[in-house]
């Protein structure tokens, strides 16, 4: 037995990276069933312990080991499935362009998800040579990202990138998360010195990006640090996020504390001091419509949850009392023989 960590998560193996090489891996057979969701499967970042077969360049992961951070979000789909994007992180760029697809509340959307990881997140916002308007625009992603650096960088001219340094020095793991086209893939391909990782052209009329990256890959740049490429998400729904939610907007929570009633839900009550902030400009109206948005779909989710851990039970007892029957019938044949 060896330990490994995961490098790329493939369709049905993994790729790991041992001591001095890397194997294609499956997955041992009790831990495929031992698993009962996706969140018990192995992520890319995390360590396991394989059994190489050297000469074939293969292994068996017997086991995934315990995890400092992981990053996760709702699976896609109606089940209510947890899907971890990536483990054992220490830094989380999330990366939005500077073009037409900037967007505020997407970007505090992720935030939440981040600090509820573990790790610690960075804004990064690339193409800043194809805006201009970037300083603004980066003062205002500051004044919601509530203390989380900021960056603004362009590939074209290379603007930033010495800043990304401290995130990425020896033994330390950064993901890159954001949606298609951004410009994440272009990023690591930079920071490695060569064209690893394929990269495509955002749609001329409306700059939105095209999936240039199928699966989460781990790759080691020259400095010792390690990054990981994540696929752009469209669809990003939060999983079990409420602190991670509570950090992200904690500046309503801290006008909130100054309402008159300790229950307000910042409608039309009286002495209402985040309306009040909202009056007198100094919160924005929809910053607080995406908490509401993001704190309904947590709730619905848990709801669901509910639901399926009742399901789940009902299903035990019924087949407990199945069981009985069948039992009692035995009894009954074998006492009348």
């Amino acid at each position: 037995m060896r330990p490994a960590r995961v490098v790329e998560e493939l369709k049905d193996a993994y790729r790991v990276r041992g001591e001095t090489c890397e194997f294609l891996a499956e997955l041992a057979g009790r831990l495929r069933f031992a698993a009962a969701s996706g969140e018990g499967l192995p992520a890319v970042g995390d360590w396991v312990v394989i059994a190489p077969r050297e000469r074939e360049g293969r292994a068996t992961i017997q086991s995934v080991l315990p995890r400092r951070s992981k990053v996760s979000r709702k699976a896609a789909g109606r089940a209510a499935a947890e899907q971890v994007i990536a483990a054992n992180l220490d830094t989380i760029f999330v990366v939005s362009s500077l073009n037409r697809d900037f967007n505020i509340r997407r970007v505090e959307r992720y935030l939440a998800m981040v600090w509820e990881s573990v790790a610690s997140p960075v804004v990064l916002l690339t193409k800043a040579d194809l805006c201009e308007d970037a300083a603004q625009r980066a003062a205002e992603m500051q004044s919601v990202a509530m203390g989380v650096p900021v960056h603004v960088l362009s590939a074209v001219s290379g603007e930033g990138l010495d800043a990304l340094a401290k995130y990425l020095c020896v033994g330390r793991t950064v993901a890159l998360m954001g949606s298609s086209g951004v410009g994440k893939s272009t990023l690591i391909n930079l920071l490695l010195g060569r064209e690893e990782l394929p990269t495509k052209p955002v749609r001329e009329d409306d700059d939105r990006g095209r999936h240039a990256t199928s699966t989460r890959r781990l790759v080691i740049l020259p400095s010792g640090g390690m990054l990981i490429d994540t696929p752009g998400m469209r669809e990003l729904q939060l999983w079990d996020a409420q602190s991670g939610l509570e950090r992200a907007f904690e500046d309503i929570a801290a006008i909130a504390s100054e309402c008159r009633f300790r229950d307000c839900s910042h409608h039309a009550e009286p002495g209402c001091a985040v309306r009040q902030s909202i009056e007198v400009g100094e919160l924005d109206a929809e910053r607080l419509e995406n908490l509401r948005k993001l704190e309904r779909e947590l709730d619905f989710l848990a709801r669901k949850q509910d639901a399926g851990l009742q399901s789940a039970e009902e299903k035990k007892w019924k087949k407990v009392h199945q069981e009985q029957k069948r039992n009692y019938r035995l009894r009954a044949k074998y006492g009348r023989q």
